[in-house]
């Protein structure tokens, strides 16, 4: 594993864009890697990505409206369609060839909006990240958060993919005693496309969180099972189970506590991102004020995250050449990196020399 923190784009992949919500007003202005870009539902419900930047003066588009036939730029009127058409030009009758902008492909599925911000040729909608839970909101009744973030977005993946800051950061809702965490039973492995890990915590004391959530009287044994996926999706079950009830040989049972959580980390630039999260009930799922409870233990511990990672992005910006140290519990975040830099190769030796 590199001991630098801070990783390059990978460009061909599906990231998170917004929720599908964020697109209930029209538009919605958002710049990845660097790009400004503008999302809109169209009048027959079909979602458009495009550049924010009218190809007649340099407008913002994000300036302008949907209407009938697409995106109406706000200074002069042209309306764009989803694939960065120009169709229509106020007063002038002919539409040049060069009366377009750049669009992007972009798909909505599951309640998310993926974009794909490499070579569109090879964007390929089989390889977006399935998350199911988003299928059954009865089975998994859930709230959604966007959080922009001041960090490079791989920073994320080290953070979800080692755990042991757990009894450091979050000590009032999900922690627990650190020494628990640090000497937790571990497993963790590669997969095709990333890295997975499940750590046991037996004949634990139950976090806040989770007593509030599930009423547990006594000891409990414990588990939290995370799935990295390349580039920026991390799936996430946390549970518990009184002891005694033989969670390690079934967690699928009845009672307990039971959190299914979606973590997606975009970059916008080279030092900040946008963090989106779904947080699910899967133990009181018959209580709406339950799913509301947990959004509001949830939502602090990453508003937790977001302090400790934004102020360690800023020491890393200060000394950017500085070595960091690696230790053992970063075994599941190194199996991470090596997954992504393994794709970055990849994309970068398929890419076409320049010439010398």
């Amino acid at each position: 594993m590199s001991d630098k923190v801070n990783a390059p784009f990978l460009r061909n992949a599906w990231y998170q864009a917004a929720w599908q919500e964020e697109l209930d007003s029209g538009i919605l202005a958002r710049t990845i890697m660097n790009e400004p870009l503008v999302f809109f539902r169209d009048a027959d419900g079909k979602v458009g990505c495009v550049e924010d930047r009218c190809c007649h003066r340099g407008a913002p588009l994000s300036h302008g409206k949907v209407v009938e036939n697409g995106l109406q730029c706000g200074y002069h009127g042209l309306v764009f369609n989803a694939q960065g058409k120009c169709v229509e030009i106020p007063g002038q009758d002919n539409i040049p060839p060069a009366a377009q902008v750049r669009s992007r492909p972009v798909v909505q599925r599951q309640e998310f909006i993926w974009v794909w911000m490499g070579d569109p040729a090879l964007a390929d909608e089989s390889k977006i990240v399935d998350y199911p839970i988003h299928d059954d909101p009865k089975k998994y009744p859930h709230r959604k958060a966007t959080m922009p973030i001041k960090i490079n977005y791989i920073m994320m993946i080290d953070n979800l993919m080692d755990l042991t800051h757990l009894g450091y950061v979050h000590t009032k809702t999900i922690g627990g005693n650190p020494k628990a965490h640090v000497n937790a039973d571990m497993e963790t492995a590669r997969t095709e496309n990333g890295a997975r890990y499940i750590r046991w915590m037996m004949d634990a004391l139950p976090p806040p969180t989770y007593v509030k959530g599930a009423g547990f009287k006594g000891r409990i044994d414990r588990w939290q099972e995370f799935e990295y996926i390349v580039p920026g999706s991390v799936r996430q079950w946390s549970g518990a189970l009184d002891v005694g009830r033989g969670a390690r040989e079934n967690r699928e049972q009845d009672g307990g506590f039971h959190l299914m959580l979606y973590h997606g980390i975009t970059p916008e630039t080279e030092n900040t991102s946008f963090y989106f999260w779904s947080a699910a009930n899967g133990y009181r799922q018959d209580e709406p004020n339950a799913t509301e409870e947990l959004y509001q233990e949830v939502y602090p511990t990453f508003v937790e995250d977001v302090v400790i990672m934004e102020g360690q992005q800023a020491r890393l910006d200060a000394e950017p050449d500085r070595p960091l140290l690696a230790i053992k519990a970063d075994n599941a975040l190194t199996h991470a990196r090596r997954a992504f830099q393994k794709a970055l190769d990849e994309e970068r030796a398929s890419m076409p020399q320049a010439a010398e």
